[in-house]
């Protein structure tokens, strides 16, 4: 059996997180510098000290988030567990997909870092504030959603954006298509459909303008072979050609995350456990919802990496 290292997206940031990372571990403060540098400023110091609303703005949170998940990767590496040696696979969600392409040595940091910058900002100005929407239809499959969001369009646009988990969907587009599309789900038996406090509406076609100048920035880029396969979000399969990870990245802008997809892929090509690297335990959560046959650790402290890389060495020694 085998296991996946897996980046979360936006939503998981906070205050405070790679911190500990940073004091503890030379390789992982190497890391905030590193991004710092790339993008001449302190991102560590808002990382570290906020202010939350600050860090919170898409074009902050999509770097500071590969920022730690790198950070908490470094302390891995640190404990002697590589990507190379004990992932069969790596994946993330959004934004974590880069998150993922740099721990698998297909982008190098200080890229990353300005192709996150550039990704957050294309995404926030592609639609005026207001615009557009996003909402969470939840206890309701995949398919269903696919119906409401067809039928509340009418000549706007309401799109599946994350497919989640089984009855965890997101539907991303128009403002007054996606509140028709929130009235709609609950006459559909949803047990919530909410709207979601973001900023823009992401995955869907509205993003196509934010599409276009990714496409641009990630032909200025070297991309390399990833060590292991990228599991990539809009295919919900592995792609390891540099030439189709770059396709990939500018279609995942206006294309629907398939992480509950993704993740029953691995499962079925024997990934038996999940490594979340970096913040928080979003997608720790939601393996339990989609696979429960398989485990999911987390890495976000010097703590964590060091009992996660007992575990790993464990767990490949054993074949379990």
């Amino acid at each position: 059996m085998a296991n996946a290292f897996v980046f979360p997206g936006q939503g998981s940031q906070a205050v405070g997180m790679g911190k500990l990372l940073a004091e503890q571990v030379p390789a992982a403060r190497r890391v905030f510098e590193e991004v710092d540098e790339a993008l001449g400023e302190k991102l560590s110091a808002l990382i570290w000290e906020g202010p939350e609303g600050d860090l919170t703005l898409t074009r902050n949170a999509q770097p500071a988030l590969m920022a730690v998940s790198m950070a908490a990767l470094r302390a891995l590496e640190a404990e002697g567990i590589t990507v190379a040696g004990q992932a069969a696979y790596v994946a993330g969600h959004s934004l974590g997909e880069y998150s993922a392409l740099a721990a698998a040595g297909s982008l190098g940091i200080a890229d990353t870092a300005r192709l996150l910058r550039t990704r957050g900002d294309a995404m926030q100005k592609a639609v005026p504030v207001g615009e557009g929407a996003m909402a969470a239809l939840l206890g309701l499959e995949i398919d269903v959603v696919r119906e409401i969001a067809a039928e509340a369009a009418g000549n706007d646009v309401c799109e599946a954006a994350n497919d989640n988990a089984a009855g965890q969907v997101v539907v991303s587009g128009s403002k007054a298509a996606i509140e028709r599309a929130v009235e709609i789900a609950k006459s559909r038996g949803a047990k919530r459909a909410l709207l979601l406090p973001v900023s823009a509406p992401f995955h869907c076609a509205l993003m196509e303008p934010a599409a276009e100048i990714m496409a641009n920035a990630l032909a200025s880029v070297t991309i390399r072979a990833p060590v292991v396969p990228l599991v990539a979000n809009v295919v919900a399969g592995p792609i390891t050609d540099p030439a189709e990870i770059r396709q990939r990245l500018v279609e995942q802008v206006t294309g629907s995350v398939r992480w509950r997809e993704s993740v029953l892929w691995m499962a079925d090509n024997n990934v038996d456990q999940l490594v979340e690297i970096g913040a928080g335990k979003v997608l720790s959560g939601l393996v339990k919802r989609i696979a429960p046959s398989v485990g999911a650790v987390n890495v976000g402290t010097p703590e964590e990496a060091a009992s996660v890389a007992a575990r790993l060495k464990t767990h490949s020694e054993s074949g379990e």
